[in-house]
């Protein structure tokens, strides 16, 4: 079935009370999830959501959530940290914070995958600027990491146009195929749905 066909048969379904997430379901072949890193993260052409970011920063921040160094003691109690780390969907940090943010932090945000990375969320000047530069990017920014053979992502809202879907899609069908060491060798099925619909397979 073609993207455009599958959006329309999609679109048949009961209407919800909200708006549904359009979601994109890769399914790989042979690759070893466990030896082989699959992650990444890239750029979509159309915001999907807003993105709840907080920042460990020196000084506090107008524009995000801080948690400056003298906060940091706060987060030794586990329970704590946990509850942030669901709170928040991306984490930024000044460039001097990071050894000590990778020590107070790291235990649960690594395993979560919201470390501030160099690619995206270490900032090399914290200034607000910078910052305000970093959440645009970070608002249109989807993060990638397989743990199963199989990849799934929330990659637009139903209310978006169809050219916008399939815009989103496009990009991050190319964005993974870039991922996987044999490229399209290593998909064995694309599909995409709804929150509430069942999945569709698609060709792109």
């Amino acid at each position: 079935m073609k993207l455009h066909e599958a959006l329309a048969e999609l679109r048949k379904t009961e209407k919800r009370k909200f708006s549904q997430s359009v979601d994109l379901v890769i399914n790989l072949r042979g690759i070893d999830i466990k030896k082989e890193n699959i992650a990444g993260i890239f750029e979509v052409p159309h915001k999907i959501k807003d993105k709840k970011v907080c920042g460990f920063l020196n000084e506090k921040s107008n524009l995000v959530r801080t948690i400056t160094k003298l906060d940091f003691a706060k987060y030794k109690d586990k329970k704590a940290l946990k509850k942030l780390v669901g709170e928040c969907d991306f984490f930024v940090a000044s460039a001097s914070l990071m050894p000590l943010v990778a020590a107070t932090f790291g235990r649960v945000l690594g395993p979560a995958g919201k470390m501030p990375s160099p690619q995206l969320g270490i900032l090399m000047q914290e200034n607000e600027k910078t910052i305000e530069e970093l959440l645009k990017k970070i608002d249109k920014s989807v993060k990638v990491r397989a743990k199963e053979p199989s990849i799934k992502l929330m990659i637009a809202k139903e209310d978006m146009s169809d050219e916008q879907i399939m815009h989103n899609i496009t990009t991050a069908y190319n964005a993974i195929l870039n991922m996987l060491p044999n490229k399209k060798e290593n998909i064995r099925s694309i599909m995409i749905k709804f929150t509430m619909t069942k999945p569709l397979k698609v060709e792109m």
